[in-house]
Formats: structure tokens, sequence, C-alpha cells
């Protein structure tokens, strides 16, 4: 019910569009849908070998920072690298990295070690997956296609929080591992990890047949400090940009606090609700579910040349992550939840749009994409920093999320007292 909630926001009244796409097309779609559904659920079996293995509470942040210390060291080599063979060939090159990083997991690798080699191939697979679509298809099918994979990546999000939440329960799980008696699947956690390594493998198989674009591939560039300049030289260019600069600061913030929220929601059901892991893994995903909503909801009603009227939105969605304090009922909860990701994803949306926008005219689509990236993953490490400073220091959860709440609505405010009359300067187009 959830998946065809979802797709169907993504499907036009035209469905011939659709059915004169390449199958090509499609093995793209599944390969993307797998890697992604895997991620997701890595991270709720690593959290649970964590705690299998009676790490103090500031390392599942820093088990989060590990996974995109990657996407900020390697900003400005993965698009080279992306450009420089088939996408179809790096997709199987980074999926095999995510699956040895699994794999090393499951042999006893601590998971802060393999979770982050399993980032290393997430950075390499991120431009890859969104440049084969430019390559594959023509102009005319690319805004129909990118629909497709962003529901389709929604959908992961919300599958991948359902099934990890699912695979680490000790209910379902334990009765299988005793049955079993592998000595490598001692565990719930373990053998979570052992199905994901599954869904890993058969991801890489779709890598393999997805087709190859007879096209030019630009030789990966021997020379670091080139390239590590030329990414310099557009990060600072969208930055003094007055309408880049607040559509990447908002981007930013979004994607840095999104992070951060799942693990408060973790941190918050299990003292509020009485909730596992299991149980609030599966929380998070009604979060997933709002952002998809509210992502539809500011496709119809919000313009480009409008999009910065959506920073008050932000500034409310901080003080909807305070109302979880004091909130102990759980269909209350998933309401919140679920208002709080209609909230994030409305303004978004938008910012994310006109980032786009500015950074095509600016230096063109690919490298504002690099920027974009490392600006989101450098929030989210900074911010799952505070989150893990605050865990050290013993905080209580409801302390962490005042914090939280309240720095969100402020930066908001700031931007909007700062950039809110930037619609009406006419530097949108």
């Amino acid at each position: 019910m959830i998946a065809g909630a979802l797709l169907s926001c993504y499907k036009t009244a035209s469905q011939k569009q659709y059915q004169r796409m390449n199958p090509g097309f499609y093995i793209i779609l599944a390969a993307q849908f797998l890697s992604a559904l895997a991620d997701n659920a890595l991270l709720f079996a690593a959290i649970a070998l964590l705690k299998d293995l009676n790490t103090p509470g500031w390392y599942t942040p820093v088990l989060q920072q590990g996974f995109i210390v990657s996407y900020i060291v390697l900003a400005p080599f993965v698009g080279a690298f992306a450009d420089s063979l088939p996408k179809g060939r790096v997709m199987f090159i980074s999926n095999s990295i995510k699956l040895a990083g699994c794999l090393a997991m499951l042999a006893g690798v601590h998971p802060l070690l393999a979770y982050g080699l399993v980032g290393l191939g997430a950075a390499a697979y991120s431009p890859a997956k969104y440049g084969i679509l430019t390559e594959y298809l023509p102009p005319s099918q690319l805004v129909k296609a990118n629909s497709w994979m962003e529901g389709l990546t929604v959908l992961a999000i919300v599958l991948g929080a359902i099934v990890g939440g699912i695979l680490i329960s000790p209910t379902l799980g334990l009765p299988i591992v005793q049955t079993l008696g592998i000595p490598l699947i001692d565990s719930v956690a373990r053998l979570a990890i052992a199905i994901i390594v599954v869904i890993y493998i058969l991801a890489a198989i779709f890598n393999l047949y997805i087709p190859v674009v007879a096209i030019e591939h630009k030789p990966f560039s021997r020379s670091p400090l080139a390239l590590t300049l030329d990414f310099w030289h557009c990060f600072r260019l969208l930055w003094k940009d007055p309408l880049g600069q607040v559509s990447l600061a908002v981007t930013t913030l979004f994607w840095g606090a999104g992070a951060t929220l799942r693990l408060l929601v973790l941190g918050w059901a299990a003292i509020a609700l009485n909730y596992d892991i299991g149980e609030a893994a599966q929380l998070t995903a009604w979060v997933a579910i709002g952002i998809a909503i509210g992502s539809v909801l500011a496709a119809k009603f919000i313009k480009l040349e409008h999009s910065v009227r959506v920073l008050p939105v932000g500034i409310a969605m901080g003080f909807a992550v305070l109302m979880m304090i004091p909130l102990t009922n759980s269909t209350l909860a998933i309401l919140l939840l679920i208002a709080i990701g209609a909230m994030g994803g409305y303004f978004v949306v938008p910012m994310n749009a006109l980032l786009q926008h500015r950074g095509h005219l600016l230096m063109g689509a690919g490298r504002s994409i690099a920027v974009q990236n490392f600006n989101e993953n450098l929030s989210i490490f900074a911010m799952l920093g505070l989150y893990a400073l605050m865990e050290g220091m013993e905080l209580h959860i409801y302390i962490i999320i005042a914090v939280f709440g309240l720095l969100l609505s402020g930066i908001m405010y700031w931007l909007n007292r700062r950039h809110g009359h930037d619609q009406d300067s006419g530097k949108v187009f």
C-alpha cells in the first residue's frame, strides 16, 4: 500500500511516455532501488551490532559520521571518476565496495570501520546513478526519469527502515539464529547483515546488465590539485550568489537535520514509547512518508520564482520537533512525525529546485551537485558530531531534542530575515 501510494505521486496522465522508455531504464531503477534499500537497512543493523558490543551511546552518531566522511573528502574527485568509465561499471564497482564493507562487518571487523567502507562505495555511487540518466535518456524523458528515481529512493528509505527494523527484531530473528547455528551469524544483528549482503549481491547483478552507452568518456584527471581547485572555485561561486546561498544553506541544514532526527527518534522512542530498537527503527519510516507528502504538495503549490517563501515552514518544523518532548502516545507520535516530515519536504523541494537552477546557470549541473553533496554531508557530519557530544555528556534525550529543535528554528529564522526579500529581486532567472 505504501509503495503504491508513493509511486502514484510520480505518475502523470500520459502513461504512453513511460511505455516508450527503453527496458534498460528499468534495470537502472532496479539497481538503484536495491542498493538504496540495503544502505538504509544496514544502518539499523549496524546500530544493533554496536549495542551487541556494549559500546557507548555516542558511537551511534559516530557510525553515521564514518559513513558520510567519504562524501566530504572525495567530493572533488567522485564526479570525475564517474565520467571516466561507463556509469554501469562505476555503479558495479561502487556497489562491490559496499558489499565488501558489509561482509567485513559480518566477519568481525568493527562496525565503525566496516560501515565507513560502505560509505566509500556510496560516495562513488552517487554521481553515477544520476549521470546515467542524462547519458541514457533523451532530454524529453529526464524529468519523468528523475521523478521515478527520486520516488523509488524515498520508497527505499521507507522500506529500508521497515525492513531494518523487522530484521533486528529479537522476536523474529532470535529463533532463526538459534536454528541456523552458524558461527558468523551468532546474533540477530549479524543475521540482518547476512540478509542485507544478499540484497547488495542482487543490486550488483542488476549493475552488470545496465546498458553501456556509446559515448566518449573523459579520462580521470591525474591532477588532484586541479580537481580540488576547480571544486573550490565552484564552491565559492555558489555561496557568493544570493539565491544560491540561501538555497544551499537550507538544503544543507535540512539534510543535516534529517540525519540527526533519525537518531533522535530512536532515542526518544525508547524513552517516551518504550519501544525496542526494531520498533523504533520502523517508526522513522513515518518521517520519510511525510517528506514524500510534503514534496508532492510543494511541487503542486510552489513555483520556482516564489521558492524563498517556504522558509517560514522551516521555522515551524523546528518548533514541531519540540512537540515530541511531551508525547507518550504512539498514534500521536506517528502523526507528529508525518507532519515534521511533510514540513521538511515542503520547504526543501523548492529550495533544491532553486539550487539546481542557479547551479546550472552559474557552473553546470554536475559540478553544482558535487558542491551541494559536499555541503550537505559536511552539515550531517557537524550535526552528528554535536549529537555525539551531547550523548557523551550524558544529556537526557529531551534536552537534546530541545537543543536540536531550537537550533533548527533559529537558523531558519535568521535565513528568512536575511534572504526573505530575495524572491522579489528578479534574480531567480
